[in-house]
């Protein structure tokens, strides 16, 4: 065992007293068969552990006996005894993770045919261990016959948007073993950051690792081989698969900022800070391009003893390959009528070559364009339509679309997770013919995985989105037919069980079915705010600092609401049982004329971003257009009018705007800026043409600003900002449809 896990069990015996039997079981996830004897085991110093000696059944036995001692503080030693713990592989008990523990006052006996098996009754007598240390501690007498209705239990983790150290990585695969999640799908490249040394190409670490953020920092990371090879390890220890992601043809902009020659213009970019979907992809019609997918796979597959190999295949924008003279050649060539055949082609190549190498292909279910190979297995994430047209072509599946864990709390609560079930995943949108095609290929479902994408999750955060749904869908998949009220309410109570555990492992677990914690800043017309938290849990505190250093435990404490009356750039962090929750939520408050004052609009905001008083709230909006501080028109101008309330001396107004082409966000045509006297007579002081590229994909803001030369007298401020309505005829499906977005208007 490692003293990751060690470390994390040995904090039990500081939390719970819990010497005794427990009154009920409660098993996570619950096995299919359990049956409650009389009676108990009683575990103390004398007890023994005996196991087969083939090598995976003592290092089995080894990884039981410290997860004995660092849980209840009792050192039971290997050997036979009549009064023991006994391992046994017994080719009787059916399935390749099938178990069957049974405990009664004379002895412990787990049973498997296999050592997945027997991992797995291990892991279940973990949760039949009370919590905290004692001299002895008792074993409810049980019965269990046991085996998963699915043989893929995954999680997904996104390594590329953010990076997550070695530790993290692990201590996740200790609680995904600990409820029997089987498959750990590593997301290792990916258009913001390139995570996997490879040794032939080291500009892939030294460049496509780290991109250079908004702020001028530099951000990334990647695992080293030697790394690689020790999570794997781990995991293996823990009856888990590691499978691989490595990106291709899209989603591969950092790859592309370390060799710009697989790209089809060859020009060199930078590793990209914005998320979304990037037209530079891996040049189909390059054969360099095969040569360098190859030879990185080279290097990767020895490292993952896994048969599967996921290679992505997702959101490939085909306008590249239309461009370019190489890849319609090769289409042509090919007899290929158009580039989704050469995406068929990419992948057909691709799944060949790993073949020969004897693994089988992975890749999300964009790969049917164009027809993909009936060996492929599918990961189908873009609903039940998708899913169904894998199965009717023949291919294997594996359903992630209903478990995105990254998803607002309040949106996939763990009554969804818990309620979802993958062998009938049709909704009222979905076709109606679904339910019967999951019906006839059904053993083509090999199970779902749960993706973590990591554009909103980082190493503080992630574990509130991993827990406790990942909870909910592992009994999910265990049970594989258990999904009514009745099932979700014996759920609940198992689930109360395990938050003790959650909580002596140091695990930052979310609420059930709200956010961690929402913050909202309001500001009067005396320049002052006021910061307000909405908390998942009543234990919550806010933490919050006005000089722009990340605040700690130690830093100014709030719960519900705090008043503010500097600016400043203000940071604030949640913390729950001593634990950060999250990176800083950072407010830039700024001292500005128009806060608190009435504002008119001739067009109003969209009621999906921020109100219209975000625009004179004193509160700058930052990068994210999803923050709460960014309101947005959908194919309207902006309009806007203040009432200062009195003459006042302006020396300047700005306001900021985002461009966003791949949200189909633009900045305006021209901005004007009005001042008047009685707020029906205006003067045009001033009109701006921003210098944009309607074209440019880089996600950033323009400050549109006037300047007084000498102060002007006004009462009422306006400002018009006109949107493009014509663009370029390569910018996709026209002018149509596209948005202004504008943070604050800012009088000086």
């Amino acid at each position: 065992m490692s003293k990751i896990l060690a470390r994390y069990l040995l904090g039990l015996s500081t939390l719970l007293p819990a010497l005794g039997m427990a009154a009920g079981v409660s098993i996570v996830p619950e096995p299919q068969h359990l049956q409650l004897e009389q009676g108990s085991y009683r575990l103390d110093a004398r007890t023994r552990v005996d196991a087969p000696k083939d090598a995976r059944s003592r290092e089995i036995a080894a990884f039981l006996r410290e997860a004995i001692r660092a849980q209840t503080g009792i050192a039971v030693r290997e050997g036979a005894a009549a009064h023991g713990i006994v391992l046994k592989l017994d080719p009787a008990v059916q399935g390749d993770e099938a178990y069957r523990l049974a405990v009664t006052p004379e002895r412990v006996t787990i049973s498997a045919s296999t050592g997945k098996g027997l991992f797995w009754g291990v892991q279940t007598l973990r949760q039949l261990l009370p919590l905290g240390k004692a001299a002895r501690v008792e074993i409810p007498a049980v019965h269990i016959e046991d085996v998963p209705a699915y043989a893929w239990r995954g999680v997904m983790l996104d390594v590329s948007r953010h990076f997550y150290p070695v530790s993290f990585v692990e201590k996740q695969l200790d609680l995904l073993s600990y409820y029997k999640i089987n498959t750990f799908h590593w997301h290792l490249t990916d258009d913001q950051g390139w995570r996997i040394e490879i040794k032939r190409y080291p500009k892939l670490t030294s460049v496509g690792a780290w991109r250079t953020e908004s702020d001028g920092t530099r951000y990334g990371g990647f695992y080293t081989q030697t790394q690689i090879r020790e999570v794997v390890n781990y995991a293996r220890q823990r009856n888990i698969t590691v499978i691989p992601e490595i990106e291709m043809p899209g989603h591969s902009v950092a790859a592309i900022a370390a060799y710009p020659e697989l790209s089809c213009d060859k020009k060199q970019v930078a590793v990209t800070t914005a998320w979304g979907v990037h037209k530079n992809i891996d040049c189909v019609g390059d054969e360099g391009t095969f040569t360098f997918i190859e030879n990185v796979l080279d290097e990767v597959l020895p490292l993952f003893p896994s048969q599967y190999v996921h290679i992505g295949g997702d959101e490939v924008p085909k306008d590249r390959w239309h461009d370019c003279a190489s890849c319609q050649a090769l289409m042509h060539k090919q007899g290929l009528k158009d580039e989704e055949g050469l995406q068929s082609y990419f992948i057909k190549r691709i799944q060949h070559w790993l073949e020969g190498k004897g693994k089988t292909l992975v890749g999300w279910d964009e790969i049917l364009e164009g027809g993909a190979d009936t060996q492929a297995v599918i990961e189908a994430w873009r609903g039940a339509d998708e899913q169904a047209k894998a199965l009717a072509n023949g291919n294997r599946v594996v359903v992630a679309g209903p478990f995105y864990i990254d998803h607002a709390l309040d949106s996939l609560t763990v009554k969804d997770v818990f309620h979802t079930d993958i062998a009938n995943d049709s909704g009222a949108s979905d076709a109606k013919t679904d339910a019967a095609v999951f019906a006839a290929h059904r053993p083509q479902l090999l199970g779902a995985e749960a993706p973590l994408w990591s554009e909103r999750a980082n190493p503080y955060n992630a574990e509130s989105k991993l827990y406790p749904r990942v909870l909910a869908f592992a009994d999910n998949l265990w049970r594989g037919n258990a999904h009514d009220d009745a099932a979700w309410a014996d759920f609940q109570q198992r689930l109360q069980a395990q938050y003790p555990r959650l909580d002596a492992w140091q695990v930052a677990y979310g609420p059930e079915d709200r956010a961690v914690v929402q913050y909202a800043l309001t500001a009067d017309a005396q320049g002052n705010w006021q910061l307000r938290a909405l908390r998942g849990f009543d234990d919550l505190a806010n933490h919050y600092t006005l000089d722009g250093s990340t605040p700690t435990a130690s830093s100014p404490p709030f719960t519900g609401s705090v008043a503010l009356h500097h600016a400043g750039t203000l940071k604030v962090v949640p913390f729950r049982k001593g634990l950060r929750y999250d990176n800083p939520t950072v407010f830039t408050l700024v001292d500005n004329l128009a806060t608190g004052k009435p504002l008119t609009l001739t067009q109003p905001v969209s009621p999906k971003y921020a109100p219209a008083t975000a625009l004179t709230d004193g509160v700058l909006g930052g990068d994210d257009f999803h923050n709460g501080q960014w309101s947005g028109w959908n194919d309207a101008d902006v309009d806007a009018a203040i009432d200062l309330q009195k003459p006042t001396a302006i020396h300047a107004i700005t306001m900021d705007f985002l461009q966003d082409s791949g949200s189909r966000i633009l900045p305006p045509r021209t901005v004007s800026f009005e001042v008047s006297d009685d707020g029906k007579h205006w003067n045009t002081i001033d009109t701006e043409q921003p210098k944009a590229d309607v074209m440019d994909s880089t996600a950033h803001q323009f400050h549109v600003t006037f300047k007084a030369g000498k102060p002007l007298g006004a009462r009422y401020v306006r400002v018009v900002a006109n949107r493009y309505t014509a663009v370029p005829a390569g910018f996709p499906d026209g002018a149509t449809n596209t948005w202004l977005f504008v943070d604050e208007i800012l009088v000086k």
